[in-house]
């Protein structure tokens, strides 16, 4: 049974750091593509980063590009969204999810089709206050 549990989420003023982290269990970690994706309060959801298989290439949403960076541990099965120079705008849920097919090198990593990913976590809950 695939599981991503996402930890790491709090409250933290403007300016702040957070670190999210997402432990991935079922299914064989390094093989697939990763992505963060965030759901702010009453709007859509938002892919915001994604990861290569390996780890090598990333990608990112031009609203965190600069301020946030996406890394995984093969080893730990777990992926990692550090966010530095947080905004209010940055307030949501924040989602870890396994891409549906196993990374093939063509920038997958890059996808952002909510129908290119199969599962996703929970959730964390993240606000900053201005």
């Amino acid at each position: 049974e695939v599981q991503l549990v996402e930890s790491g989420g709090g409250l933290v003023q403007s300016g702040g750091s957070l670190k999210l982290s997402c432990e991935a269990s079922g299914f064989a970690f390094s093989d697939y593509v990763m992505a963060w994706v965030r759901q702010p309060p009453g709007k859509g959801q938002e892919w915001i980063a994604g990861i290569s298989s390996g780890g090598g290439s990333t990608d990112y949403a031009d609203s965190v590009k600069g301020r946030f960076t996406i890394s995984r541990d093969n080893a730990k099965n777990t992926l990692y969204l550090q966010m530095n120079n947080l905004r209010p705008e940055d307030t949501a849920t924040y989602y870890c999810q396994k891409a549906r097919k196993r990374d093939t090198g063509y920038y997958g990593y890059s996808d952002r089709r909510p129908d290119e990913y199969d599962y996703w976590g929970q959730g964390t809950q993240v606000a900053v206050s201005s």
